[in-house]
């Protein structure tokens, strides 16, 4: 005795549009997608973390020179997590005599807030 052997048909353009949600749509461009991934990139170092509270606290009085000074790493490696900082608009920076001043950069905070209540 043979066996029945069905033949599966599959429909392609079933298969493409998903299983679940036949409306889903992708919203954000992919423009806008890394922009948030550099701004995340910034966030994702523990260092940069500590600089933004510290910054958060003081509204614009913090000098480089009194950053440096809240950890054991040379003054090149605090510039660089400084500029990654200020590349990602999540700081500013105002020179100031000789000394360069930063505080947070308070739209951008604000629009890291919306966009994570947005997910949530």
């Amino acid at each position: 005795m043979g066996g029945l052997v069905l033949e599966q048909t599959i429909d392609t353009k079933a298969a493409n549009r998903g299983c679940c949600v036949p409306d889903l749509v992708n919203r954000m461009a992919t423009e806008t997608a890394e922009t948030w991934a550099g701004i995340f990139k910034a966030l994702g170092h523990p260092v940069r973390m500590q600089i933004l509270d510290i910054l958060s606290r003081y509204a614009g009085q913090v000098c480089v020179c009194d950053v440096e000074t809240q950890f054991e790493l040379s003054q090149p490696t605090i510039s660089h997590h400084l500029k990654v900082l200020r590349q990602a608009g999540l700081v500013t920076a105002e020179q100031r005599g000789q000394w360069i001043y930063y505080r947070v950069q308070p739209q951008t905070m604000s629009n890291v807030q919306e966009f994570l209540a947005g997910l949530a």
